[in-house]
């Protein structure tokens, strides 16, 4: 099980302009299929992983509920690659999580598991097949990929613990317990846990070959910067070097 793509829901197209521009990202995706959630988006490759920015374009779009709940952009959904796709649906179903969406295609399984069932986000687990390509990414992806890695997610909730336990529980981790909280270490990245008190999806550590060139370009762009962190897209993006 691994991290393979990050999502944050935004108010507009805006946010994934600048996402694009201070982490020097590639020519990004336009994925027709999220019009069915009543969505537009655009898909940025980094490494062999992906960063997702989502808008709706309804006002019945769940994102556009996420939004107004969460007063404006935020860490919307986690999406990791499993090789075991009907463990990770069994271990769901014995554990009372609800699927709200889910496909079995040529070329991909998918499922997305309710964010009132996981806590603090939307998760998807998906098995590529072969293991390691993207359907989400666009049928060119490699070729726009920046170099980098998505090397974890931070949480936060009132209870880390108990949060922690039912993603862990989904993903087949066992956690571990933290000064701070819990977390789950992945194949790759670890999700960490923090106490809080709002549930959400609060953060991406991202690796990059040239973190000091990120940081002034986010400075350019009169965004929050502080200590190596990003604030951008309702969401901490902590940028550390590759």
């Amino acid at each position: 099980m691994r991290i393979r793509q990050l999502v944050i829901a935004a108010e507009s197209a805006e946010t994934a302009d600048t996402l694009r521009n201070v982490l020097g990202l590639g020519e990004p995706y336009r994925d027709p299929g999220v019009g069915e959630f009543g969505l537009d988006n655009a898909v940025f490759a980094i490494g062999d992983q992906f960063l997702e920015v989502v808008w709706p374009i309804a006002e019945t779009a769940p994102a556009k509920r996420f939004l107004d709940r969460n007063g404006g952009d935020g860490g919307y959904m986690a999406i990791f690659e499993t090789a075991h796709m009907e463990k990770v649906r069994r271990a769901a179903r014995d554990g009372g999580m609800r699927a709200v969406w889910s496909i079995d295609l040529d070329d991909i399984k998918a499922t997305h598991f309710h964010p009132a069932d996981v806590g603090a986000a939307i998760v998807s687990v998906d098995q590529p097949m072969p293991a390691g390509e993207w359907r989400w990414g666009g049928p060119d992806w490699r070729g726009r990929s920046a170099p980098g890695t998505l090397a974890g997610a931070r949480l936060t909730s009132p209870d880390p613990a108990g949060l922690s336990d039912r993603w862990g529980r989904l993903l087949g981790y066992g956690t571990q317990e933290t000064q701070t909280g819990a977390k789950l270490t992945l194949e790759g990245g670890e999700l960490v846990f923090d106490e809080a008190a709002d549930e959400q999806l609060a953060g991406f550590r991202i690796s990059v070959p040239d973190r000091r060139a990120v940081l002034a370009r986010a400075e350019q762009a009169d965004l929050p910067v502080s200590d190596g962190h990003v604030r951008l897209g309702g969401v901490d993006l902590e940028i550390v070097a590759d």
